[in-house]
Formats: C-alpha cells, sequence, structure tokens
C-alpha cells in the first residue's frame, strides 16, 4: 500500500503534468489545465492519504503508473 504524500510534492507532480498553480483560499484549492478544474484538499491539513490522493488522481486523469514515474 502507498505512503503517504505530502502536499507540497503533491502540488509539485501535479505542476509537472500541467497544471496551474493552487488558486483559492477557502476550504479547498483549485488548480486549472485547459478549463479543467481540480479540487485539491487545504495545505494545513497534514499529508495527503493514498486513497485521496487516488481520488484526484482519477479526477486529473492521470495513471498510477504515470504518477510514479514523476
Amino acid at each position: 500500500m502507498p505512503s503517504p504524500i505530502k502536499w507540497r510534492e503533491l502540488v509539485r507532480r501535479l505542476r509537472a503534468v500541467g497544471w496551474g498553480p493552487p488558486e483559492g483560499g477557502g476550504k479547498h484549492l483549485v488548480m486549472w489545465r485547459a478549463g479543467q478544474k481540480l479540487v485539491i484538499p487545504n495545505p494545513h491539513k497534514g499529508d495527503i492519504d493514498w486513497s485521496l490522493t487516488k481520488r484526484i488522481l482519477v479526477q486529473a486523469d492521470i495513471s498510477r503508473d504515470e504518477w510514479e514515474q514523476l
């Protein structure tokens, strides 16, 4: 089972595949890519569990293999 990921690492990898910088400042932040919106968790809650990371990757249309290569 994959380990939790730090918020900064999540954002770094998403930016590497073309997502823009996090925007917002409310309960959740959003990232944009070609008119597509991706909601990500607030950075102040600690590490992100793999189950949540997996749901984010599905929304971002990123395969697990592609994610692990970043």
